[in-house]
């Protein structure tokens, strides 16, 4: 008998006291219960703090039937944690009915039968849910369920985006995914095999952590402005399509992004997949004339002409075989350089870029911005086609000096003309504003050392040429009034794979110019009619105007400059 004792203590001290074998470590985990506690997605916000998507976590109640308050009375701590207390039934489901707002009898129904599943309430707050959590009701428990909502609709939907079937499927949504998405919490407790929590067990809670809010530099008044202007303008001119970029000059800031065919994220599928995303960034296509100011800069800056220079320009122009001649007919001109900019001649254009050499030329291209990604936080963005100079053939090394056989983005257009606008200084577009934590802390996005592509004294001599441009008489529908505007048109036949079909049509400036603020691009994808009858100034108007306004922008208190075109 001593000997069997001996035996039986020495394996009691291996099990319960040296637990060689894990037995108490495996009773345990069966025992422990761990529920998730889900993390919001982060909001993302407009330049204002409005919001243009949010995540709304709620939980859905659900109970099992058979281990229920309807089976039996139930421990649980009382308030002080200190002691068990014994709960009645009737207790408990009573209680339950208080922390939900609804009837006892019918929460009587819906706790007792024979399912283990039935839901007694759907998408209850996240504090009801602790609320309910505390009662500690045998064969209550939660599922967290999440929603993403667009509060603002089809408004900057193409850059806000929406979600994807495993995370953000375009847009913001998609490439700020990791930092929207939060780190999920947890709830862990002890249950006894007969389903009921064990009351006297302690419950840890890890607090779930949000994902971070993105605010955006978009103005969603001013997004929803552009938005309905360029909607009407494609409308009207039976184009395929629109768009309309307005950056902030001295920041970088991209304040609208309209398209004129915008999705709502509440309802992805009612747009087509070609119409979700920005053309803005995506699409590239070839200029026409916008590029001439590039030539222009390059040219002074290299010293090779003035905005005064004479120019005898011909009816046609031939160099090395190539001819080119204007968009109207005309006899020998006497033109100033400002005044080839103004009519937006090629023969005068191509005269003075040829004093470029071909390296220049596409040295002068690569600086401004094309062929190179401007590393928006938008997906698909193309970087542009710009050819090295070795493999331009006999017309292309002079068709690129007014937009021609070079593709790049309406983005990347209107950050040319924010480089002239700042003195020669390019910005990175900044679309981003900044991100805040969990915890309220708000961590402001940097700006970006901007890259000084022309000096101050030539960005200034070509702001005076685009101001030119829109006190020529013949451009009197390009005026915002009390501002003095500068801007370039841009007409560029659209390439297929069989040659050309329709034309782009675009206009971009800037105000005042004085001091310029901001930049406004409008462009228009094959509208229909006369292409000489077609303007996109009237629209570059009304848009420049709101933003001006919207601004607050003091009104212009120097005359308009208006530099000798002829001589």
């Amino acid at each position: 008998m001593m000997a069997l004792l001996l035996i039986i203590s020495g394996k009691l001290i291996l099990v319960q006291g040296l637990d060689i074998g894990g037995y108490a470590e495996a009773a345990n985990a069966q025992l422990t219960q761990t529920q998730t506690l889900a993390a919001s997605r982060g909001e993302i916000v407009d330049a204002n703090g409005k919001v243009l998507a949010q995540s709304i976590v709620r939980y859905d109640i659900v109970v099992d039937q058979l281990n229920n308050v309807g089976a039996s009375d139930f421990k649980r701590l009382s308030a002080d944690g200190k002691t068990l207390e014994t709960v009645t039934r009737d207790t408990g489901i009573d209680e339950l009915a208080n922390a939900l707002g609804i009837d006892s009898m019918q929460v009587r129904k819906l706790v007792t039968g024979t399912s283990h599943y039935n839901v007694v309430a759907k998408s209850v707050t996240p504090e009801l849910e602790a609320k309910i959590a505390e009662l500690r009701i045998p064969g209550i428990a939660s599922q967290a369920v999440s929603k993403r909502v667009y509060p603002m609709g089809q408004v900057a939907g193409n850059v806000v985006g929406f979600m994807g079937a495993n995370g953000g499927g375009s847009g913001i949504e998609q490439t700020l995914n990791d930092q929207l998405t939060g780190t999920d919490g947890s709830r862990t407790y002890q249950m006894g095999k007969d389903g009921i929590v064990i009351p006297s067990a302690p419950t840890t809670i890890k607090p779930a952590v949000n994902g971070q809010t993105v605010k955006l530099t978009i103005n969603s008044d001013l997004q929803y402005y552009a938005q309905q202007a360029i909607a009407n303008q494609v409308k009207a001119q039976g184009a395929d399509w629109g768009n309309i970029v307005v950056v902030q000059v001295k920041t970088g800031n991209i304040i609208a992004m309209a398209e004129d065919t915008t999705v709502d994220p509440n309802n992805p599928g009612a747009t087509t997949p070609d119409d979700r995303g920005s053309r803005i960034v995506t699409n590239a296509i070839e200029p026409g004339s916008t590029e001439k100011t590039v030539t222009a800069a390059a040219a002074i800056q290299e010293g090779k002409i003035t905005p005064e220079s004479h120019l005898v320009i011909p009816p046609t122009y031939t160099i090395d075989g190539q001819t080119f001649q204007d968009a109207e007919t005309h006899g020998t001109i006497n033109m100033t350089f400002s005044g080839v900019i103004a009519e937006s001649l090629n023969t005068g254009t191509v005269m003075v870029g040829s004093k470029l050499t071909p390296q220049q030329r596409y040295d002068y291209l690569s600086k401004f911005g094309i062929g190179k990604k401007t590393g928006i936080p938008l997906p698909g963005e193309s970087a542009g086609i710009l050819a090295t100079p070795d493999k331009w053939d006999g017309r292309q090394q002079y068709t690129v000096l007014f937009g021609q056989g070079v593709a790049q983005t309406p983005l990347q257009t209107a950050m040319i003309y924010q480089a002239i606008a700042n003195n020669g200084v390019q910005l990175p577009p900044r679309l981003i504003d900044s991100y805040t934590d969990a915890n309220g802390v708000e961590t402001k996005t940097p700006q970006a050392a901007g890259t000084e592509v022309v000096s101050p004294q030539t960005a200034q001599q070509v702001k005076g040429m685009l101001e030119g441009v829109v006190t020529a008489a013949h451009y009197n529908d390009i005026n915002v009034p009390g501002y003095r505007v500068g801007g370039k048109t841009g007409t560029a036949e659209s390439p297929t794979a069989g040659g050309f079909s329709g034309y782009t049509a675009s206009f971009v400036g800037m105000a005042p110019m004085e001091d310029p603020q901001y930049v406004v691009l409008v462009t228009v994808q094959h509208p229909k009619g006369n292409i000489f009858g077609i303007t996109q100034g009237p629209l570059f108007n009304s848009v420049m105007g709101q933003v001006l306004q919207t601004y607050q922008v003091p009104p212009s208190t120097t005359p308009a400059y208006k530099p000798k075109q002829t001589f």
